[in-house]
């Protein structure tokens, strides 16, 4: 994190309250407390206009603490070296010093924190004598400002420990919850794009053959109704995953590749062939998933964009991973679903990606287009 330049002036409309509330505070404490310990301090120097100048001029340079960390630290810490040097009374005058570094601290300006911190010992003591033409400060004078300024220091890294965890929880949480919508607006693209293709297919049916065959209307319309239901159901248990803790929980089961068999039935009520062949075997939840989506977002594909006859599905294990293979026999897909442009196609590709799998697609050698997806069964 930099800084702006110090010339660069104060942004005024982003200046919050509570920073004007502690410069109010700090002005009070140094201004005000060092006035009512002065009378007690007759051999100090007057305390004059210039003297409350420097005073004050640290506790006004807080209202830029947060956007200008570290001019605001020089600021204090001058105007305080700078009183402190010119012998007037002594007080509260650190109230704005202290602020400004801990708050450069907490910013990541630590260079400029712990520089502060050095400069300020050896000024505040061993300057001040020589300045002064005073002795040297006794080693308990020493000790007590270095055990001073080490509790001050551990303060702050203390509290900006603590700001820098609850900012990794909170970007955490967030990553978290953008990785959970993306994963909700795969499902309910799958469930409705599927459901709406085979659904639309139906329909274009059902008007053709409405003055020609209208006996076969009916299938269609009972097609129509059936793909309508289930899609009803998948985008209930979409959102009843959304469901808060402790709420009730999603009552349709979570879809798997033994649920194929039902999607490739809906893809036949378009009058496509589909040559399905599968090989049972156990799989992790994650996988049987992922594959299921897969499946039912190739078909769709093909029922929306192939113009195709016929569709092969082939689901098996090879070299320790689940391959899904669904090839078409149309014109193939355009361009830019073929190079992935597609949001069906790049949501088939994050899902493997999550896995740490892969999926191809692309146009076949001759005629049609495939779809490729190797998932590993373990995880990587």
């Amino acid at each position: 994190m930099r800084s702006p330049a110090y010339g660069a002036g104060v942004n005024w409309g982003s200046v919050r309250r509570g920073d004007v509330v502690i410069a109010a505070l700090a002005a009070l404490i140094q201004v005000g407390g060092t006035a009512l310990a002065a009378r007690h301090q007759p051999d100090a120097r007057t305390l004059d206009v210039f003297g409350n100048l420097l005073l004050a001029a640290g506790p006004a340079a807080l209202v830029a603490r947060r956007r200008q960390p570290v001019p605001v630290l020089i600021v204090a810490f001058a105007t305080t070296l700078g009183y402190h040097l010119l012998g007037y009374p002594g007080g509260p005058i650190w109230a704005a010093l202290i602020v400004a570094f801990g708050t450069a601290l907490i910013t990541d300006h630590r260079t400029a924190a712990y520089v502060s911190l050095l400069a300020g010992y050896l000024g505040f003591l061993w300057l001040a004598a020589l300045v002064k033409d005073q002795p040297a400060p006794s080693a308990l004078t020493a000790a007590g400002l270095a055990a001073w300024l080490l509790f001050l220091l551990a303060a702050s890294e203390l509290i900006r420990n603590r700001r820098a965890f609850a900012q990794a929880r909170h970007e955490a949480a967030r990553r978290q919850a953008s990785e959970e919508r993306l994963g909700i607006a795969r499902d309910l693209h799958d469930v409705v794009a599927h459901s709406l293709s085979l659904i639309n297919v139906q329909a274009g049916v059902a008007l053709e053959l409405m003055d020609q065959r209208p006996e076969q209307v009916r299938t269609a319309l009972t097609a129509i109704k059936h793909a309508s239901r289930e899609a009803l159901v998948d985008v209930q248990s979409v959102l009843d995953s959304l469901r808060r803790p402790g709420e009730e929980v999603p009552r349709a089961p979570a879809p798997s590749l033994r649920d194929v068999g039902e999607l490739v039935r809906r893809a036949e009520a378009t009058g496509l062939a589909v040559d399905m062949r599968a090989t049972p075997m156990a799989l992790p939840h994650g996988v049987d998933a992922a594959g299921y989506r897969i499946v039912q977002e190739a078909l769709t594909n093909v029922v929306r964009h192939a113009d195709a006859s016929s569709v092969s599905v082939r689901i098996g294990a090879e070299e320790g991973d689940l391959v899904i293979d669904v090839e078409d026999d149309g014109a193939g897909r355009p361009d830019d679903q073929a190079r992935g442009g597609g949001s069906g196609i790049r949501g088939m590709a994050e899902r493997a990606a999550a896995l740490g799998g892969q999926l191809t697609a692309g146009r076949r050698a001759g005629r049609g287009f495939g779809v490729r997806a190797r998932l590993p069964l373990e995880p990587r």
